[in-house]
């Protein structure tokens, strides 16, 4: 259990995954996964039987490709979207005119509940967290002037993924670009949404359908994409360790793969399309640790638990952002600092992609100021902090190689237990108590200035810095649900009701719905009538606890 009782740092049989509570004047430092900090380390910190291999090779604990950044960088992925699809496609042109090297689609809430902006339940949250996708109108226009042949493009996009997707899909096909050549990633995790999110739609079991079925679709038609992302990164903003992220992580892996086998398809050709995603904080050698050792397990898992031969199938491939959850809202310039540290861990950690927060995204969407901040961060790391000059730069270090090496060890028993619930699937409880219980730890720490936040709970100061701030004018989801009204009043509804039938009756088939999606998003169905009809068959989840 992820215990934060005040106990030794030995204490029993079963160790921490969270720090305990100890106060400001315990002497004792700890990790917020409990892992007590020597003072000094040395030769016999390292373990006897240290596993690094060479990078590129199995168990890739020192990178998935032997030169790593001396022979190309990493992915500079923004995240952007907000209000309508012209003013994210602004966005976007932007960022790509100042280095950016990747695109990420941030959604609304709408959206990312598979609604259309013209439901009653989405008044005065359509453009507020991202952009509102509706129709292939609206993709087309969030795209206009960016050729899809030549651009990586994230979707942050979890339950309604397939839809969208294949509306990226129907764009690219207007543009004359083959689905061959399309790069870039679905979201696709809804076992995070049932823990740490809440934009869930359909129960587990039909959800992993859908998720299996974007798999074989992809291996067929849509090869580069990377058909999920399974995601740690929202267990760490709801308040989960860095062990906790690890393994939870590793869990909803593990359920995916499981189903993808269960759904018939091999493992050494769809795993190779499987990525992560991790969150970055602001402890330096914790977080180059935990994602060194995230990929020497996750090989250890795909080779021995799944017998997985292809070395592409073994790697964890990752896009890592920086934490959310340690920005600030008091003194917010502070956040430079913040995000350029936890980007640098990234690096040094072996990302194969980087989004780096704006600083004032503690307070609103960032500002095109805040924006051309972050990723100018990224390209300082890449430039002049020499992080890009050798591989795995803290490979050998006492320090680092003994905590990648608890890391490993203490999550390896978080996803023992998960194992015993019956999996991620059904262990849903089981994670969200323990991230829950390592969140209140967090808070607690902060409360007792056992931890300290600059600005926050030491360094206060009683002037509140408030930056220029990005504000999303109210119009524009009125704007928005007048295209909407006016897209389905341009479109043969007889035909749009015959798609929506063919997909419900698909649904109730074991048939792969992408295919019947397809035809309804090209027939002009909007977003909300695709999710709605899959709805109807599936039925809504309701949580348990």
């Amino acid at each position: 259990m992820a215990t934060t009782e005040h106990p030794p740092a030995d204490a029993g049989d079963e160790r921490l995954t969270v720090a305990p509570i100890v106060g400001p004047d315990d002497p004792r430092r700890f990790t917020d996964s409990g892992i007590e900090v020597k003072p000094l380390y040395t030769p016999d910190d390292v373990p006897a039987d240290l596993e690094l291999g060479e990078p590129g090779d199995f168990p890739f604990i020192r990178g998935v490709h032997r030169e790593m950044y001396r022979k190309q960088l990493w992915t500079m992925r923004q995240y952007a979207g907000y209000a309508s699809a012209k003013e994210s496609n602004e966005r976007y042109r932007y960022l790509l005119s100042k280095g950016s090297t990747g695109l990420s689609m941030a959604f609304d809430l709408p959206t990312q509940l598979g609604l259309d902006s013209d439901n009653p339940r989405c008044l005065g949250e359509v453009g507020r967290t991202g952009v509102a996708i509706d129709t292939i109108d609206d993709m087309r226009t969030a795209f206009d002037q960016i050729p899809l042949d030549q651009v990586s493009t994230s979707m942050t996009i979890n339950a309604p993924a397939a839809v969208l997707l294949l509306l990226y899909e129907l764009v690219g096909e207007e543009q004359g670009v083959p689905s061959e050549q399309l790069r870039g990633t679905t979201q696709n995790d809804v076992l995070k949404e049932y823990i740490a999110r809440g934009n869930y739609i359909y129960p587990p079991e039909p959800t992993m359908r859908l998720t299996t079925d974007l798999f074989a679709y992809c291996a067929e038609n849509i090869p580069k994409w990377n058909t999920v992302s399974i995601s740690g990164y929202h267990f760490r903003e709801k308040g989960c360790s860095a062990v906790q992220e690890v393994a939870f992580t590793l869990c909803s892996g593990i359920a995916y793969v499981q189903a993808a086998l269960d759904a018939g398809l091999e493992v050494d050709k769809f795993a190779p399309r499987l990525a992560f995603f991790f969150n970055g904080h602001n402890n330096v050698f914790q977080e180059v640790a935990k994602f060194r050792a995230a990929r020497r397990m996750w090989a250890h898992i795909m080779r021995d638990r799944f017998g997985a031969t292809n070395p592409k199938a073994q790697m964890l491939r990752f896009h890592t952002q920086t934490g959310g959850v340690t920005l600030t809202a008091q003194q917010p310039q502070n956040n430079i600092m913040r995000v350029a540290l936890q980007g640098f861990a990234a690096v040094c950690g072996g990302t194969q992609s980087l989004h780096t927060n704006g600083f004032d995204e503690a307070l609103a969407l960032p500002t095109e100021a805040s924006a051309k901040i972050a990723i100018r961060t990224q390209q300082v790391i890449a430039y002049e902090s020499g992080a890009t000059d050798t591989v795995d730069p803290f490979a050998g270090s006492y320090f680092v190689e003994a905590l990648t090496e608890e890391i490993e060890s203490r999550a390896n028993e978080l996803i023992a237990k998960v194992d015993d619930l019956g999996g991620s699937v059904n262990a849903i409880e089981f994670i969200t108590n323990e991230i829950d219980e390592s969140a209140w730890g967090y808070q607690e720490r902060y409360r007792l200035e056992q931890d300290i936040v600059v600005g926050v709970n030491k360094f206060v100061e009683d002037d509140i810095e408030v930056p220029d701030l990005l504000r999303v004018d109210p119009k524009s989801e009125h704007d928005q649900v007048e295209r909407l009204k006016a897209f389905k009043a341009d479109r043969d509804q007889e035909l749009v009701d015959k798609r929506l039938e063919e997909l419900r009756e698909a649904a109730r088939t074991d048939a792969n719905l992408l295919y019947p999606m397809k035809d309804a998003l090209r027939d002009r169905c909007s977003m909300g009538e695709v999710c709605g009809a899959l709805q109807d068959v599936f039925g809504k989840y309701t949580p348990t606890f």
